[in-house]
């Protein structure tokens, strides 16, 4: 899964990972975190998802990272922002209002980028990534994050050998065996959500769950 692999995928327009509508853990589970209006909230490989918007809605700043130029620039230009863009380090700065995306490779982001970040949403990061770049990520979060940090995360699970990811099956103890050491891990729910995936149904897989954690940093 490298950089070309994610590039060609939005120049072709191939983004059905894309949801048209906010996400409906993060509406039911995201107050109940209790995060103060004004925090900073970390979005990883947010590409254009809606739950940024919203996530500003509820008086946060939103601090999104996405490698693709070209989802950077539809979401601004989806919602009718005009963002002001600048350099950043080696990222680009694209920020409106509320809402800042860094545009350029997760890894490349520093300790000071996200130091005023005490929030963090993962919807669609793990999952996108291989069983080898996953472990780097949870490390570089883990390297990268403010102590005091808590959020949601939701993953996949499915059998793995009968379909190919992105997006990527990543169970409970997956998460645990990655997260526990630095995050106190609590599932808050693990839906069936086979029947409303025909991508994943049309494979006869015979179970298809979202898991949603609540993460805090220990």
């Amino acid at each position: 899964m490298d950089e070309q692999f994610w590039q060609a995928r939005w120049a072709q327009n191939q983004i059905g990972f894309h949801q048209r509508e906010v996400n409906s853990y993060l509406e039911r589970y995201w107050p109940s975190l209790g995060l103060p209006q004004g925090c900073q909230v970390l979005v990883p490989l947010c590409g254009k998802t809606l739950d940024l918007v919203w996530l500003a809605g509820q008086g946060h700043r939103v601090l999104g990272v996405e490698l693709a130029e070209r989802a950077v620039e539809d979401f601004f230009a989806e919602q009718g922002l005009l963002p002001e863009v600048s350099q950043q380090g080696v990222l680009r700065r694209y920020s409106a209002g509320a809402i800042e995306i860094l545009q350029g490779d997760f890894f490349a982001v520093t300790p000071g980028d996200v130091a005023q970040c005490q929030a963090l949403y993962d919807r669609a990061a793990l999952i996108a990534l291989p069983p080898a770049m996953r472990v780097g990520y949870v490390s570089h979060l883990q390297n990268i994050l403010p102590a005091c940090c808590e959020g949601l995360m939701v993953t996949l699970d499915y059998e793995q050998a009968r379909l190919e990811g992105p997006p990527f099956s990543v169970p409970e103890a997956e998460i645990r065996k990655h997260l526990e050491g630095g995050w106190e891990v609590v599932m808050l729910e693990r839906c069936d959500v086979l029947e409303k995936n025909w991508k994943f149904a049309s494979r006869g897989l015979d179970g298809l769950h979202e898991p949603v954690f609540r993460l805090r940093r220990r």
